[in-house]
């Protein structure tokens, strides 16, 4: 079966969202290892951490961990380094919690040289894999281009893992809505973009897939992400894209709109049966 899941509140701790993920069909999630607003580190209860991470375990149930906002890998100086210390701590809960990895989005940059971003994103990386010890990885997550084309190829993802100090340290997110927003999977053409990720080897590094559907057109570069199959990838999109052998046994999380019932129950069957499998 599919490791599908989705997006879980932690307001009652981490054991409960993972017990809650399994309650409504999932058997992977995504969670805020804490407040998704602020940069503010954490303190958090190591022993609920463990639990979850035992449970889970038990059951095969596997997780990621979703970092703040605000972070942004191509920013410098002071802020730059309190992003730093953020995501350090986002992935000491991670680790507790037996997860994957944190998602980081891939980062913006303002300045009037592209290349410097790409610089400030590798020199980020490396501040914060040169103090971390643990399995838990980065997880850098493609963009839809709503503030600029950086980081929504996945040439992009791949040369900056190449040239960061401990590549290892790092992996991938790929978020369907966001790839089809940028453009790079058009309408009708995912095994296209299939081969050429086959091609750079850019599979061998996902970890984790945002299983998100889109309200625009591929190209608008708005990240507005629709229930699966009612925004503009659709269902032949995603039957082809349930499809690639690449990702078998890669956790695929929702972020979508909520169902009729305040949960993602009935997507998460959806996307069992995309995939040609049979629920009891």
């Amino acid at each position: 079966m599919r490791e599908v899941g989705s997006h879980v509140s932690t307001r009652n701790g981490y054991r409960k969202a993972a017990e809650y993920a399994v309650a409504i069909g999932g058997s992977a999630f995504q969670y805020f290892p804490k407040n998704p607003r602020t940069l503010e580190t954490k303190t958090f209860n190591r022993d609920d951490a463990l639990k979850c991470a035992s449970w889970c375990k038990d059951i095969g149930v596997k997780s990621i961990a979703h970092g703040p906002y605000p972070v942004n890998p191509a920013a410098v100086g002071e802020t730059a380094q309190r992003m730093a210390l953020c995501t350090l701590n986002d992935l000491e809960i991670a680790e507790a919690c037996g997860s994957i990895g944190v998602v980081v989005h891939f980062g913006k940059f303002k300045g009037q040289d592209p290349l410097q971003g790409y610089r400030n994103v590798i020199q980020w990386i490396n501040s914060v894999t040169s103090l971390w010890n643990g399995k838990a990885q980065i997880l850098l997550e493609n963009q839809a281009g709503d503030h600029g084309p950086m980081g929504t190829t996945p040439e992009e993802l791949i040369q900056i893992r190449s040239l960061v100090q401990e590549p290892d340290k790092v992996g991938f997110c790929l978020d369907t809505c966001h790839l089809y927003a940028s453009g790079e999977w058009r309408q009708g053409e995912w095994l296209t973009f299939a081969e050429r990720a086959r091609r750079l080897g850019f599979w061998a590094n996902v970890r984790a897939v945002h299983l998100n559907d889109s309200r625009y057109p591929s190209g608008a570069r708005k990240d507005r992400h629709a229930r699966i199959t009612e925004g503009w990838i659709g269902k032949e999109g995603f039957h082809e894209l349930l499809s690639t052998p690449e990702l078998q046994g890669i956790p695929l999380i929702l972020e979508t709109p909520v169902g009729e019932d305040g949960t993602h129950r009935d997507q998460l069957m959806l996307v069992h049966q995309l995939s040609g499998e049979a629920l009891e």
